[in-house]
């Protein structure tokens, strides 16, 4: 009998195998570049059709002062 953290990983080895290896670096790539923001993935029909990256830029008050 198989456990939920069971079921996740299967899942998510299931997932990995189906997801071709140059949209994985991708979405590595895109996440290791990213400070603070979100990377939205889209999927159509169980394929990952886009990729987008929204990042905030911030600076604490008193930086840019003179």
């Amino acid at each position: 009998m198989l456990g939920n953290r069971d079921v996740v990983m299967e899942t998510y080895r299931t997932a990995q195998a189906a997801i071709p290896e140059d949209v994985l670096e991708e979405i590595k790539q895109q996440l290791a570049a990213i400070q603070f923001g979100s990377l939205e993935i889209q999927v159509h029909n169980g394929q990952v059709v886009q990729i987008e990256r929204r990042e905030k830029k911030r600076w604490e008050k008193g930086v840019n002062t003179k």
